[in-house]
């Protein structure tokens, strides 16, 4: 019996299964894909490339492990590194989809309340002017008895006038100053007056992009960086009426305080650096160069060039300040916060930046409740004892807590687990070596001037063999030191620290809590002092007889309670009374 034909639609049906059937069928439908069964891709590995491996993450496997482990490494683990490697390389350019949220309570209101005294009749001298505090500054400003345009000009011609001696300007903005001061002293006139940062010239440090002005990173690579747009903080600045007069330099992608101009020096102390990374700020700031400035901390850029030169920091609550518009370093650790010369003077600022900002998904709505009179007695003031007793505490340090006493805080001794808090640096180092690969693997990093094994070249290379599990596992550490910092809040209101103690810089920036750093007296060093590791072939400079440097204390902060930490600050600063000493010469 002859075969039927073939219906027309069914011959149609044939030849489409036939065109769309896959040269290799592969595995039975219903089964899942499994691991090591990609095609293989990289590379060849042996046992011995693992060998050599283990030394670097610390960890022993028996030869029988490596040699499984290099059998399949390229059919099951080399395709995590297609995105870089190809054939279908993807440009990333987004922040993670992890980020760090560090919780907390805010305040129950949102209120802001200004020291109400009158700073007097404006001085005689343009030095005497120049030194004032922002809370002095826009006083004077307010009831017309000194103008922008005077403010700025003296400010211009200081940071011009000074800044051989400091590195610390990488492009003076005197245009467009001059432009945010007329327009300032005319909306005054008129009866337009924005608040207390109206007219008030500041410096902003060269990460944070400034919309036609160069925003250079501090680095050699990135010296003719031209952005589009505005970072978010400068908006709000500009919103304020606050007069951009200079972009502050940075040590190179902030780190420390040598950039492609050459290193930044401490005002108090020439022969020695700024500190960093937010190096031209801290020395803008001290010299008089500038009413305030914004700096950014990832690990300690904002309190250490505030106390080795002098000036009081405000590091914010992690996700208070947007930083949209900011160079990154590590998203779940940068913070940007002012630097000035008065407690009272960084909470007008923080007031003026503080907000969620849609381009930083890492920030939340937050409020801020300040009484600048409010005074300090009552606060429960926690420190650790043994900081309090070694290095690199001072009698400087031991005195505040006492002057804390004097002014009715009460001191309340905490302890912190002895926890290996160094560990959780694999967070820092792999963001950063993952914010900056392109520039590592293109061998854009070999152009920055510092080329020491502590410096970013090195950390970002060696940063490719960091693990991913210790990376998790170090995650899950900064959970649980989180958990133990609301445990010592729950009996304390602060902490008074030293400013340099590794665990509470270390602690305190992956928490996220907030730290106000001011100085509270001086000390003499007999020799100058550096950021970088030290280097036989060049030794610092000594000094015969010593010489005499401010010397600050920080106070840590319940997470978005910065109106504490102003609020004990300023009556601690009172109480000190050291900040009308400024550094010779300027």
């Amino acid at each position: 019996m002859p075969a039927a034909k073939a219906s027309r639609r069914e011959f149609l049906a044939l030849g489409l299964a036939a065109a769309i059937a896959p040269e290799d069928a592969g595995p039975p439908a219903g089964m899942p894909p499994a691991f090591g069964t990609a095609p293989p891709v990289g590379p060849e590995v042996t046992p011995a490339t693992f060998a050599e491996a283990e030394k670097l993450v610390q960890v022993e496997y028996s030869p029988q492990e490596r040699a499984q482990a290099a059998g399949n490494w390229r059919e099951s683990m080399a395709a995590v590194y297609e995105r870089r490697t190809g054939p279908r390389k993807v440009a990333v350019a987004e922040a993670p989809a992890s980020r760090w949220i560090p919780g907390g309570a805010q305040p129950a209101r949102t209120r802001f309340l200004r020291s109400p005294q009158s700073p007097g009749p404006l001085p005689q001298s343009e030095a005497e002017i120049a030194f004032a505090p922002v809370t002095a500054l826009s006083r004077w400003i307010e009831s017309r008895a000194l103008t922008s345009t005077r403010l700025t000009q003296i400010y211009l011609d200081r940071l011009q006038r000074f800044d051989e001696k400091l590195r610390c300007t990488i492009t003076l903005t005197r245009d467009l100053a001059l432009e945010q001061a007329a327009r300032a002293d005319a909306e005054i006139r008129r009866g337009r007056y924005r608040g207390p940062l109206q007219g008030i010239p500041w410096g902003a440090k060269d990460l944070v992009d400034t919309k036609g002005i160069a925003t250079t990173y501090g680095a050699e690579p990135f010296r003719n960086r031209v952005p589009e747009t505005d970072a978010a903080v400068v908006e709000r600045l500009d919103r304020a009426g606050a007069v951009l007069v200079a972009k502050l330099s940075l040590g190179a992608l902030a780190l420390n305080d040598i950039w492609f101009g050459g290193q930044t020096m401490n005002p108090w102390l020439l022969e020695e650096g700024a500190s960093g990374s937010s190096a031209g700020p801290g020395a803008a700031t001290a010299a008089g160069l500038v009413g305030f400035s914004l700096g950014s901390e990832t690990l300690g850029s904002i309190v250490a060039p505030s106390m080795r030169c002098g000036v009081t920091g405000l590091r914010p609550t992690f996700g208070r300040v947007p930083r949209t518009g900011a160079m990154t370093l590590c998203w779940s650790l940068d913070k940007l916060g002012p630097m000035a010369r008065g407690v009272e003077d960084t909470m007008l600022v923080l007031a003026a930046l503080s907000g969620p900002d849609e381009g930083d998904l890492s920030t939340v709505p937050s409020r801020l409740d300040f009484d600048a009179a409010a005074g300090a007695r009552g606060l429960r003031l926690g420190y650790v004892r043994r900081f309090m007793q070694e290095n690199p505490a001072t009698d400087v340090d031991r005195a505040a807590l006492e002057t804390a006493r004097k002014i009715g805080m009460t001191p309340v001794e905490v302890e912190l687990p002895d926890w290996p808090y160094a560990s959780l640096l694999v967070i820092l180092f792999a963001e950063s070596a993952a914010a900056f690969e392109e520039l590592t693997l293109s061998h854009g990093v070999d152009a920055l001037k510092m080329q020491v094994p502590d410096a970013w070249p090195n950390t970002f290379r060696q940063s490719r063999f960091l693990s991913a599990v210790d990376f998790v596992q170090a995650d899950r550490l900064r959970r649980k030191v989180a958990r133990e910092m609301a445990r010592i809040f729950s009996q304390v209101d602060l902490l008074l620290v030293p400013s340099l103690r590794d665990e509470t810089l270390t602690i305190s920036n992956f928490t996220g809590h907030p730290s106000l750093t001011l100085r509270a007296g001086f000390v003499e060093v007999d020799q100058a002092r550096s950021d970088w590791a030290p280097d036989p072939a060049h030794p610092l400079p000594k000094f015969s007889p010593p010489r005499r440097v401010p010397h600050g204390v920080t106070l840590i902060g319940r997470l978005f309670d910065e109106g504490t930490l102003g609020r004990a600050g300023i009556a601690l600063e009172r109480a000190f009374a050291v900040t009308s000493a400024h550094p010779p010469g300027f």
